[in-house]
């Protein structure tokens, strides 16, 4: 958004009093004492493509003089009783995050390339520094300009004060700051274009006035126009936003940071907004849209029977599905024969089955479904999904299928209910039976089926199962169509039609150590030659 815009949005809204004035960002930085990033806000996660947009943007400012300001978007934030930047009170970051750490990193990177003399106004080591990153006379927390949340913060600090980065270091930050470092680097001793440019930064500085503005409706404003954030940040902030800072620091302590850390750094961003679609399907009955998932949340959340329980036994909730979620999904289930049911759901990407899934662990950890009847549950859509895929029946249906499974569970015949519904559905919502699955089978092109090791290590016969990564896809008839004189011998003067037509079916593949060392071979030397065919537990 532009300045214009970001003022505009402002000026639409009836429901605040705040104030937006444009700033030089190194300006605004060196009056303000101290940033503080909520519990509420999402980690910083700005990849590299975004750090090298900033930073051909700040060069190319840097090296034209026909450009006076290049502009990075606003900063909101909200301060007791006052409406800009004044005296000693940290200001809470509500938008802006994600440009106010990368303008540090990118400082810091750059501090370390610079001496104690100026090669630009007012670009020193020392200065870069006590101006942006510190709070020279402060001791503590109070001595840094900018504290994020958990890890975050951490890794941060630890890189201004040139520390070693803590064990669970983010990184993002500390791959950031590594890309600036070398773009630095490759500058060389040029380093006006940078400093100019960096003086060249202008944001919007909008502060809200506490008890007047709204932040929430400024955040959603803010962010309906700018880089989206995922919907499940958009949730994280809606649930604890608007409650008093003890209140957040319990719930986000108790519960969601417990879940961020059992996604991960990775999966938390990967698979969060996901496992909250899918959480709203169970409670709901209803699949949002992926782009609609925080506005189905907060009707949710907003209707009388979640409000009636507050806020807590909502936020503990979604916290045991996460777990529940985290088994199932990520890898984390502690049972081993469940583990190894859910790891090949996984394999088979089975992700419209969650919805259904949730619902029965909820039950399955409840005690209203045994470990076994669970067990049986999870084999038996598997074999319904993987069937299906066989016989190439459409998948459009499955997650309405899926989504509406659990009400036609008879919780005193829990495995048996299931069973007879999955054989009931119609059409080309149906379970294939076993004629239909065997027919398919025989003449299907399985190589290019979607999760090929997986069908073949689970029809092998073999019950000692071997690691199938460590394993390749062998066509035992050649996959050359200029086929050996042996090849077309053995397979008659009807060869090409016969290699055409089973060249990827089910009884021409197997799995293998040595596929380079069979090559175009004729049959009988790749079943005979040491470790062939004939030794194989897959054949």
């Amino acid at each position: 958004m532009s300045p214009r815009q970001i003022r505009e949005i402002i000026a639409s809204r009836k429901d605040v009093r705040m104030k937006a004035t444009e700033a030089r960002l190194l300006d605004f930085l060196k009056r303000s004492q101290q940033f503080v990033i909520p519990i509420y806000q999402r980690t910083y996660s700005w990849t590299e493509q975004q750090c090298r947009q900033l930073w051909d943007d700040i060069i190319r400012a840097g090296k034209r003089d026909d450009i006076s300001a290049h502009f990075i978007g606003s900063v909101v934030y909200i301060e007791q009783g006052l409406y800009q930047v004044s005296g000693i009170s940290p200001l809470l970051v509500i938008d802006g995050q994600q440009r106010l750490t990368t303008a540090m990193l990118l400082i810091e990177a750059l501090s370390r390339h610079l001496g104690e003399d100026e090669v630009f106004d007012g670009f020193s080591a020392m200065k870069l520094r006590n101006y942006y990153l510190l709070n020279p006379y402060e001791s503590g927390e109070k001595g840094f300009k900018l504290l994020l949340t958990e890890t975050d913060k951490d890794s941060l600090l630890a890189l201004i004060k040139q520390r070693p980065m803590p064990e669970n270091y983010s990184h993002r930050i500390m791959e950031n700051f590594t890309f600036f470092d070398e773009q630095i680097t490759k500058l060389g001793d040029d380093l006006i274009p940078l400093c100019r440019g960096l003086a060249k930064l202008l944001i919007v500085d909008v502060a809200l006035n506490r008890g007047q503005d709204n932040p929430q409706l400024i955040f959603e404003s803010m962010n309906s126009t700018g880089k989206a954030l995922s919907q499940a940040d958009l949730v994280r902030n809606f649930i604890l936003m608007g409650l008093e800072p003890e209140h957040q620091t319990r719930l986000y302590e108790d519960h969601w940071r417990p879940m961020e850390v059992a996604f991960g750094q990775q999966g938390y961003s990967e698979y969060f907004d996901s496992f909250m679609r899918h959480y709203l399907t169970v409670k709901t009955g209803e699949i949002p849209r992926t782009d609609e998932v925080y506005e189905a949340f907060k009707l949710h959340a907003r209707s009388q029977s979640v409000a009636e329980k507050g806020v807590d036994r909502l936020v503990e909730d979604i916290h045991i599905y996460a777990e529940y979620y985290c088994a199932m999904a990520l890898g984390k289930e502690i049972d081993k024969s469940l583990a190894t049911a859910f790891q090949d759901l996984r394999e088979l990407k089975v992700d419209v089955a969650y919805p259904f899934l949730l619902a029965l662990y909820h039950d399955y950890k409840n005690s209203d479904l045994s470990h076994e009847d669970f067990l049986s549950i999870i084999r038996l859509i598997e074999s319904y999904v993987f069937r299906r895929a066989v016989c190439a029946i459409p998948t459009n249906s499955l997650n309405k299928t899926f989504a509406t499974f659990y009400k036609v569970i008879n919780k005193e015949k829990y495995l048996e209910s299931i069973q007879v519904h999955f054989l009931n559905l119609p059409s080309y919502r149906r379970f294939p039976n076993d004629d239909e699955f065997k027919r398919e089978l025989k003449v299907r092109d399985l190589y290019n089926f979607r999760s090929r090791s997986y069908w073949l290590r689970r029809l092998e016969n073999d019950k000692r199962r071997e690691r199938v990564e460590e394993f390749t896809i062998e066509h035992i008839m050649p996959q050359n169509e200029n086929l050996s004189a042996k090849w077309r011998e053995e397979l008659g003067s009807d060869w090409q039609r016969i290699h055409k037509e089973l060249l990827h079916t089910l009884g021409n593949l197997t799995l293998t150590r040595y596929n380079s060392r069979y090559s175009d071979r004729p049959f009988a030397e790749k079943r005979d030659i040491e470790d062939g065919f004939k030794h194989s537990r897959f054949i």
